[in-house]
């Protein structure tokens, strides 16, 4: 070749080079330039039907984009903290056709369990907008806060009536390469139920049927606390006997536990009714409902509670200075209701109560804090009844919920177990999953609920966090504050010289020895100051052999076999003391069995 020529050759090879130099770094800058962003818009049909169910217009609440690779439920139904992916950001003051952008970039938005969408593997995803809406409450103690109002559905967010969500879309992902998808929030969750005659969405509206009827007041304390009109409600079980034996008043048996929505207490099936259901065989509702009907069983009234809140599907049933004066509501406002609507016997002696796990700490604390109010109480696997095991943290001692610190090594501490033994999720992934979905306490969940039971408010109006939800460190002036006003156990020791008396044979408590969230450790606390405490506080305690959460006791006919007391036998068990409990020369032979 000659010179001149080779000479034009590289000339023409290196233009070459140039060109796709530039190119390459042209298309690397429009990569960087067009990270992966999901663009939402809020329909105009959806913000009119969040209108029409009441709501507050322009809207503020917390956004999500949830992407998961199962196509056989809708993402938001694959929303937890063992789930699917999600990102969030709150968003205020959105008008019809509102447009607005989930971005990982965004310093708003928080994810979990990845941080990033980059963490997204390159895949086929179905994807799901939604939205949690909010509303503002300007409360009696000055703060003003935006929460999610309960609509009928506990506080159960992602099936709230009256949140949107957009159209599950597929959508192959490829975070290196980036895109926009666009999501429109066109659909909103109907109402469980019609709203009744004043059209309040709030704790749903169930329809009575024959023996079970659904109540539902304003209650005073609650709206001047909250600066909006605030319901509670109860789904009230009578006996077989109530409409012929018209001269009986009943005692009562209170069940409490989470937002039990259209359910009759003790997993009651009316025959003949919507809500009929074959039994699960060997549970411990199976044939309850025949046997109440029958001529057998004592005749009780059974009555849960729907007091679903702004923080989460029940409340705890205490005053509480950020949920609110929700124990003198139930006793001053709801239950008085009930003795003069329905045939109730209005005596401590005729009131008992009962629950499991959440219901079971409701259960304690209600005959704890109103110790001759109520005449009796069973509490099973009940939520941390002492703080020194907050699950299996101590808020007191630790300085962190999610680490042991060993120094050269750390130990993630875990949330919940099998009864082998076997980890199934940690406090740290439960804890910043309810911060992902709603921060301030706002997330509807376990730990939120217990923040703002047990904890004072904070600075922003907002439940004062009993340690920060990102790194885990306690806050022990918070803990002290928790001990002195929620602590059972220590309520318990302080108190008892005045309280004793009036608990002497109240007291029963049943926990598997293997419960799911450790809440054995608690128990055993409690159980310790009991069996000393003075006077005698004569309580019953039972821990079931490798039994999970949420175990409520032995069969008392059939323990040597290891049996499992059925709703059937816990029916009697109360009933009987109820009888021993009645003043001398009280009749009780219209009820008792």
């Amino acid at each position: 070749m000659k010179q001149r020529d080779a000479l034009a050759f590289l000339s023409s090879f290196a233009l070459i080079g140039l060109v796709l130099l530039l190119a390459s770094a042209s298309l690397g800058a429009a990569s960087q330039s067009m990270p992966l962003r999901f663009e939402i818009e809020l329909s105009p049909a959806a913000f009119e039907g969040i209108a029409e169910l009441g709501l507050e217009t322009p809207i503020t609440g917390r956004a999500f984009v949830i992407v998961t690779r199962d196509e056989g439920r809708e993402p938001r139904a694959q929303a937890r903290y063992t789930g699917v992916p999600l990102w969030a950001k709150d968003v205020s003051e959105l008008q019809p056709g509102a447009s607005f952008v989930i971005d990982s970039s965004d310093a708003g938005v928080i994810g979990y369990p990845l941080d990033d969408f980059s963490e997204l593997p390159v895949d086929d995803y179905f994807v799901q907008a939604f939205l949690n809406v909010y509303t503002t409450f300007h409360r009696a103690d000055g703060n003003t806060v935006q929460m999610h109002l309960n609509s009928g559905a506990g506080q159960s967010m992602f099936r709230a009536p009256g949140n949107a969500h957009s159209a599950v879309q597929k959508v192959r992902i490829d975070a290196a390469t980036g895109g926009t998808v666009k999501l429109s929030l066109s659909e909103v969750i109907p109402p469980i139920q019609p709203p009744g005659a004043d059209g309040v969405l709030q704790q749903g509206n169930p329809q009575d049927s024959r023996l079970v009827k659904f109540v539902k007041i304003q209650s005073e304390v609650l709206s001047e606390f909250w600066g909006h009109p605030m319901y509670i409600g109860a789904n009230v079980l009578l006996p077989a006997s109530y409409e012929s034996s018209t001269d009986v008043r009943y005692p009562v048996a209170y069940m409490q536990g989470h937002f039990p929505g259209s359910r009759a207490p003790f997993s009651f099936r009316e025959p003949g009714t919507e809500e009929t259901q074959p039994q699960r065989r060997g549970g411990r509702s199976a044939g309850f409902s025949e046997h109440w009907l029958s001529d057998e069983a004592p005749q009780l009234i059974g009555v849960s509670f729907r007091d679903a809140n702004p923080y989460y599907d029940t409340s705890y049933s205490v005053d509480s200075a950020n949920v609110g004066p929700y124990g003198t509501a139930l006793t001053e406002e709801l239950i008085p209701y009930l003795e003069e609507k329905f045939r109730m016997i209005p005596e401590s002696w005729a009131r008992v109560l009962a629950g499991g796990s959440t219901g079971g700490w409701e259960a304690l604390a209600m005959q704890i804090f109103y110790p001759e109010y109520f005449g009796g109480t069973w509490g099973w696997c009940p939520d941390p009844v002492d703080f020194n095991y907050h699950q299996i943290a101590n808020i007191y001692e630790d300085d962190n919920a999610y680490w042991l610190d060993r120094g050269w090594v750390k130990i993630e501490r875990p949330n919940t177990r099998r009864t082998d033994g076997n980890i199934t999720s940690t406090m740290r992934m439960e804890n910043l999953f309810e911060h992902v979905v709603g921060p301030d306490s706002r997330s509807g969940g376990q730990w939120a609920i217990w923040e703002a039971t047990f904890g004072p408010v904070g600075p922003n109006g907002f439940p004062w966090p009993i340690w920060d939800h990102v790194t885990g460190d306690i806050d022990h002036e918070v803990a002290e504050y928790w001990r002195e006003h929620f602590d059972l156990n220590h309520y318990l020791q302080q108190n008892w010289s005045s309280i004793g008396p009036s608990l002497r044979g109240k007291i029963h408590v049943a926990v598997g020895d293997m419960d799911t969230y450790y809440l054995e450790q608690a128990v055993y606390l409690l159980e310790e100051f009991l069996e000393s405490a003075d006077p005698p506080a004569e309580a019953e305690f039972q821990y079931g052999r490798k039994k999970p959460h949420c175990w409520t006791g032995y069969s008392p006919d059939r323990q040597r076999r290891g049996e499992d007391m059925t709703n059937q036998e816990f029916l009697q068990i109360i009933a009987d003391h109820i009888a021993r409990s009645a003043p001398s020369g009280t009749e009780i032979s219209g009820w008792y069995r």
